[in-house]
């Protein structure tokens, strides 16, 4: 692809499809879909799965924790190579290794087998770093935030859109004459090839910067990432900040992954929902990343024109918080109604502070964006496995606990009992999640800046993003 001459976006009109920033912005944010949306494609699928492969409970958890977990090594890796390669050619690679598993998870024939493509599937999931990346450095600071936020939204709505568009794959091969009982090995696939179709397109349509790829301006003379403009990766990991954001972003995205992969069950045992209005339900939670987590991002360059740098970090702190009083709140609820509007509370705050979030990380280190990017990243998947693993081991201690106390009594009255039980302890444990969500919240407001950066804000001058430097921390000695 030819370099285009052009500088950073200071606006997000999506309609301008000459805008090197633009185009971009529209592929990765596609491309970022179609990651998500194969990496939980094969959720809606789950029964069909568990009944052809014959997976056990356990088996069926490991694979939700497998997926999860594959995704924060591939994070802490990603952002590093961004900032030596660029993120087009990243993106390119991702797209084209991780459709792989995708397409070979149609054809497992073992638990084993599923559960190794559910941990390399997982590995799509670092798309999201790369979309960050790309965006902080085709975008102005003055919109930096909006424009993240706006991309990874749109992205993560893959996540939830799969459970629409995944049974109409399904629905379609059926139509072709495929058998019902393997349509879901046929729409993995077919979710396989579009991500490889994507890779594709990101290679020849995106560049890395406004001014041309990597490759193309170090060939050129410009000072594009070099060596004596890096920052070790030991020097980026030993700044205090990104461990707050790693945490904050582990207690907002973390908590909505392991929150949408429970809300199902949670329903129907709570409220006793059918599984169609409860799986319907937690669709509309997820499709509201279509907006909440732009929000987010707009509210922090907003706090940020008014209050500068702080003023980010000050309302990544209240909307956090405003998360966790939400879950507390919706985890004592038993009446249906207010249910739904504390869920539709917590759903709006949780994906606003993940916009929140990517507001403040490309003021963090611009040298290291990308090795920023995938530190703060993988903190939700960490967040994710670590809330997966004491929402598993609560309720399934409460189930067992409750099928041996009713033992005897009849299918109808265990299962009920089951159920019961399943629902308190996941209750108990949105409760105790949601505590530590306003605990993190508290801890972000310790994230400072030089006084440098914050007078260049405040003052709104006109301050290159790349000259804006690491705090330093006096210390003893």
């Amino acid at each position: 692809m030819k370099n285009s001459v052009s500088v950073k976006a200071t606006t997000l009109n999506l309609l301008d499809f000459k805008s090197v920033p633009v185009r971009t912005f529209w592929i990765t944010s596609i491309s970022f879909f179609m990651c998500f949306f194969a990496w939980f494609g094969i959720v809606p699928f789950m029964p069909d799965v568990v009944k052809d492969l014959g997976l056990t409970p356990d088996q069926k958890w490991n694979s939700i924790i497998l997926a999860v977990s594959g995704t924060v090594f591939a994070r802490l890796l990603i952002g590093k190579l961004c900032d030596k390669y660029g993120p087009r050619i990243c993106y390119t690679w991702l797209l084209v290794l991780g459709a792989i598993p995708v397409i070979l998870c149609g054809f497992v024939q073992t638990p084993l087998q599923f559960l190794i493509c559910r941990l390399f599937i997982g590995f799509i999931g670092a798309s999201f770093v790369i979309t960050q990346v790309h965006t902080s450095l085709m975008f102005a600071p003055n919109v930096v935030g909006t424009a993240n936020a706006t991309s990874a939204g749109w992205g993560n709505l893959g996540g939830g859109a799969n459970r629409l568009g995944m049974p109409l794959i399904a629905a379609l091969v059926i139509g072709l004459g495929v058998a019902q009982s393997e349509a879901w090995r046929y729409s993995m696939i077919i979710a396989g090839a579009i991500c490889l179709l994507m890779g594709i397109v990101y290679y020849f349509f995106t560049q890395d910067t406004p001014e041309g790829n990597f490759e193309d301006l170090r060939a050129s003379g410009k000072k594009v990432n070099a060596k004596k403009d890096q920052v070790g990766f030991l020097a980026v990991i030993k700044d205090y900040r990104i461990w707050i954001l790693f945490l904050v972003y582990a207690a907002c995205f973390g908590i909505e992954l392991t929150v949408y992969g429970t809300m199902d069950d949670y329903l129907q045992n709570t409220f006793q929902l059918e599984r169609l209005t409860a799986g319907n339900i937690v669709l509309s939670f997820a499709l509201m990343n279509i907006f909440a987590r732009t929000l987010g991002g707009y509210f922090g360059d907003k706090f940020g024109k008014l209050k500068g740098l702080r003023g980010r970090v000050l309302f990544l702190s209240f909307i956090l918080a405003l998360q966790g009083i939400m879950l507390v709140t919706f985890s004592g609820i038993t009446n249906i109604i207010l249910g739904i509007l504390f869920l539709i509370l917590f759903s709006l705050s949780v994906q606003m502070a993940e916009g929140a979030t990517f507001s403040v990380v490309p003021f963090i280190n611009k040298k290291a964006i990308g090795s920023v990017s995938g530190i703060v990243g993988a903190g939700g998947n960490v967040g994710a496995f670590f809330a997966a693993l004491l929402l598993k081991s609560k309720s399934a201690l409460a189930e067992k606990a409750a099928i041996a106390a009713n033992q005897g009594l009849g299918a109808d009255v265990i299962k009920a009992a089951q159920s019961m039980a399943s629902s308190q302890a996941v209750s108990s444990g949105y409760l105790l999640i949601g505590c530590m969500v306003m605990v993190t919240a508290i801890l972000a407001l310790a994230i400072r800046f030089s006084a440098e950066n914050e007078d260049a804000i405040v003052e709104n001058k006109r301050v290159p993003i790349e000259n804006l430097v690491p705090i330093k921390i006096k210390t003893k000695g």
